[in-house]
């Protein structure tokens, strides 16, 4: 087997895996106490509930036909992408029990949103899809210009309020509730779960005191710039160090007992790659 071969077959095992840790947020979470949070799946939940329609036959015509709309709307390309994952989810669906794991509808909403999150999270990283009513927003971007966001909140907010005619208003705010919880966890995967700070330094007097602290005492490593002082003129330096959340406490204690005047500029980074802390 060479490279090509196995990065595909990795990539298809990492969609299936994906694709099944949504259906167990559908299956055990969402479908057992009739909160459909949006999505073909929450269309498939409304319908079982109204009509005991089969949730993973809902999903795979629902699907099918999105494929249908993207491959005359949209190109080649994009259809391919989610053709995998709107084929496979119906079958992992119709694979996964049905089983009410959690008694209590809130904590299942926030268990399975967090769940689901993490599966979505996964599909976007490997560039896959589950395909569904991810197409509509598609369509609208490349015909109307409106953002791929707006027109998916927009769907999935549809979605969510069915669950009044179906389920009553306290499923429709799970849902919501669901639908904002797994936005915001799906962006904190998304955008890395490496979270660090930056802290740039400057002083006027004791800079190099703090040099030496930072590299002899707590061993760190910096990044010195060359600056100018915006209000005198005068050429600095400024220093720029990565640390962990966990010291960060300590080492900016450490900054000011040696240099009580710095100044200390602090960011959250998502990600770091490469290089040593």
């Amino acid at each position: 087997m060479n490279k090509r071969e196995f990065h595909w077959l990795s990539q298809m095992g990492l969609i299936i895996i994906a694709l099944e840790i949504i259906a167990i947020s559908i299956n055990m979470f969402y479908a057992p106490h009739n909160v459909a949070s949006g999505g073909t799946t929450g269309i498939a939940i409304l319908l079982h509930e109204s009509f005991g329609f089969n949730m993973s036959l809902v999903v795979l015509i629902l699907n099918v036909a999105m494929l249908v709309l993207s491959y005359f709307t949209l190109d080649k390309a994009t259809t391919l992408r989610i053709t995998f994952g709107s084929l496979f989810l119906p079958i992992c669906l119709a694979l996964t029990p049905q089983i009410k794991l959690v008694n209590d509808r809130l904590l299942a909403v926030i268990v399975g949103g967090a769940i689901f999150a993490a599966g979505v999270a996964l599909l976007y990283h490997i560039d896959a899809s589950s395909g569904g009513t991810t197409v509509p927003p598609l369509i609208f971007k490349k015909y109307f210009n409106i953002k791929t966001s707006f027109g998916l909140l927009a769907i999935d907010g549809l979605v969510c309020f069915f669950n009044v005619f179906v389920s009553g208003f306290e499923a429709f705010f799970l849902a919501i509730l669901s639908s904002v919880l797994t936005m915001f966890i799906m962006n904190y995967i998304e955008t890395g779960l490496d979270r660090k700070k930056v802290i740039y330094i400057m002083s006027d007097d004791n800079l190099d005191d703090v040099k030496h602290s930072l590299v002899t005492l707590m061993e760190k490593g910096m990044t010195i710039f060359d600056v100018k002082g915006g209000y005198t003129g005068d050429q600095k330096q400024m220093l720029m160090i990565v640390v962990e959340n966990a010291e960060y406490q300590h080492i900016l204690n450490q900054i000011h007992a040696v240099a009580p005047d710095a100044f200390a500029l602090v960011y959250n980074v998502a990600e770091v790659r490469g290089g040593n802390l």
